[in-house]
């Protein structure tokens, strides 16, 4: 759950759609937790669930605000927003970051509990792919969302910032966002075992921050090189091609037994006339 929707999303042209597919990369962290066991990572866990709602739904938001003022929400499509819509670029930009794990946003507490109960003895493989997710993470919902809806090419679109409801909504969260990084002890209250973690050490604090700096670095480096999955103007399929087909043979043997009355009705109509 948390490796395999990181290639789905890096491919995806709906932003909407990675924002989704990064839910079950999220909710893998918290199924690791809990399949962990221990208190550290129960906390984890529970810690995470927390955060996402706050974080998750600030993305989202955001996102929800650029579509009801664009009307767009493919990464082709977009591009520039920040000359327009600049807090709304902000609190996108600080939710990128807290799913991310960056240090001082709240993902980097509950995460970093989790890569830490992951450390144990006999636990390797499974720090390597959690740390890969990590970077995951950063490339698909931390720098792909903001910078294909806010940056990238110049869209042309010129609109203005959604309504204060909106924007307040997503003040909220964004506040609450770098409130639970700087404060931990406030999220640590509410968890159900006792909590005796410190994520803010030097060693944890820099690695965090290499591991995201050199995977920010590779996302620039393919891009400038080309190499980057190009964001074509295409429906990707996923598990939605069953439904879709699905909903397309329904539809013709509707309209088949449809048509089929129909063309009986006339047909007695027209032998009584």
């Amino acid at each position: 759950m948390t490796v395999f929707p990181i290639f789905y999303a890096a491919i995806e042209n709906d932003l909407r759609r990675v924002l989704s597919y990064s839910i079950v990369n999220q909710v893998g962290f918290m199924v690791v937790g809990i399949g962990i066991g221990t208190s550290l990572a129960l906390n984890g866990a529970v810690g995470h669930a927390f955060n996402n709602v706050f974080f998750k739904a600030l993305l989202f938001m955001s996102m929800g605000a650029v579509m009801h003022q664009t009307g767009k929400s493919k990464a082709t499509d977009l591009g520039g927003l920040y000359r327009t819509m600049p807090l709304t670029t902000i609190f996108c930009i600080i939710g990128a970051a807290s799913i991310s794990g960056f240090p001082l946003f709240s993902g980097f507490v509950s995460k970093s509990m989790i890569l830490g109960a992951s450390t144990q003895d006999g636990m390797g493989i499974l720090w390597l792919i959690l740390v890969f997710a990590t970077a995951g993470v950063l490339h698909h919902a931390g720098i792909k969302i903001p910078y294909h809806a806010f940056f990238a090419h110049d869209s042309g679109i010129r609109t203005k910032e959604p309504p204060l409801n909106m924007l307040l909504a997503m003040g909220i969260a964004a506040f609450l966002c770098v409130f639970i990084g700087i404060y931990p002890g406030a999220l640590y209250y509410i968890l159900p075992n006792p909590v005796d973690f410190q994520p803010y050490t030097a060693t944890h604090v820099v690695d965090t921050f290499q591991l995201l700096s050199f995977a920010g670095l590779a996302f620039c480096l393919l891009i400038l090189a080309g190499l980057h999955p190009v964001e074509w103007r295409v429906i990707l399929l996923d598990t939605d091609w069953f439904y879709r087909k699905g909903s397309k043979l329904f539809v013709r043997l509707a309209n088949r037994l449809v048509g089929t009355d129909r063309t009986d009705q006339k047909v007695v109509k027209g032998g009584g006339n």
